[in-house]
Formats: structure tokens, sequence, C-alpha cells
């Protein structure tokens, strides 16, 4: 690497992490709404929630359990567990 891709690496480091965070930040959301629309059937819920799960980074995996406990565990609490222990172990 030459000093000339050193400083421009160094002027687009903070851009690029900002961009990485909207990026993943709207991953979840898009997560959730597709989660909401399928709720209504418990497999493309699975097959979703695992599809979700393993795009995500760890702190948005969190988030996603919580919220998905919160939102749907009244009707799905055995699948998002599932879920998110296969992932977690593999």
């Amino acid at each position: 690497m030459n000093l000339f891709e050193i400083n421009l690496l160094a002027l687009l480091s903070p851009h690029i992490t900002n961009l990485k965070v909207e990026i993943m930040s709207k991953m979840l959301d898009l997560s959730k709404k597709i989660l909401t629309k399928v709720s209504f059937d418990r497999s493309l819920f699975q097959k979703e929630l695992s599809k979700a799960y393993n795009l995500l980074v760890i702190e948005e995996k969190v988030m996603l359990k919580f919220w998905c406990l919160a939102t749907f565990g009244y009707q799905y609490r055995d699948i998002i567990i599932e879920v998110c222990r296969k992932v977690t172990r593999s």
C-alpha cells in the first residue's frame, strides 16, 4: 500500500464505518418487516427468522431476538429460542 492509498483510507474510514452501521440498521429493520408479514405462517416465520439471524451481526442478533420474543413470543416462543440457539452454536 502506498502513501496515497493509506491517506485515502484514513480519510474515508469514518464514512465507511457510518455506511456499515446504516446498512446494518436497515437490515435489522427489513428483517422485522419481513417477520411481521410472514407471522401468519409458522414455517415461513421460522425460515425467515433463520435467514435474518444468519445475516446480522451479534449485536443485531440480540436485538432481533428480544424484539421477536416481545412481539411474537406468545405465538412462536419455541421457534425463536430454537433458531437463536442453533445459529449461535454453529
